[in-house]
């Protein structure tokens, strides 16, 4: 059974570290051993039994830390199970319907022979940084579109799928 979990993550402001640290607290409650690590900061990814790797989605686009994440460690990932997450509509699309990972995750899914992807609302708060994003927010587009409760089931399911 695997017990030692890593969840890597890409973001600029914050909200899919948000997101991974809730995934990490629940696999928790779970009884795994889990770390919530920003991608970029990831020695290696050899010590875990189970890897879950996340990024924000900005302009059709994977995190840069979370793409860089999976190209430097592949050869690892691909020797154990991985799902992989994203976070970005900032609109209520992805509670209502299953998102399919933009190109850059799917070619990602096929080479690590990734469980599954999932799609997760975005947030975008005042202050974030980056001159898009800044717009974004002005423009009152921006907004937490994140639910706590899809996050906190898909990873329960994974967590059972590792525990059982």
């Amino acid at each position: 059974m695997p017990t030692n979990v890593l969840v890597a993550y890409g973001t600029t402001n914050g909200s899919t570290a948000e997101i991974a640290e809730t995934i990490a607290e629940v696999l928790r409650e779970d009884g795994l051993t889990v770390d919530a690590l920003p991608a970029r900061s990831v020695p290696s990814a050899a010590p875990y039994d189970a890897v879950l790797v996340g990024g924000g989605l900005y302009a059709g686009r994977w995190h840069k830390d979370a793409r860089r994440f999976v190209r430097r460690h592949g050869k690892a990932l691909a020797e154990r199970p991985v799902w992989l997450f994203s976070s970005g509509p900032l609109d209520p699309s992805a509670s209502e319907r299953d998102i399919p990972p933009v190109p850059g995750v799917k070619k990602a899914m096929a080479q690590l022979d990734a469980q599954e992807h999932i799609t997760f609302g975005g947030c975008l708060r005042e202050g974030a940084k980056g001159w898009v994003a800044r717009m974004i927010v002005r423009n009152g587009k921006g907004g937490d579109f994140r639910d706590f409760d899809q996050i906190k089931a898909w990873a329960a399911r994974i967590g059972q799928e590792l525990t059982s």
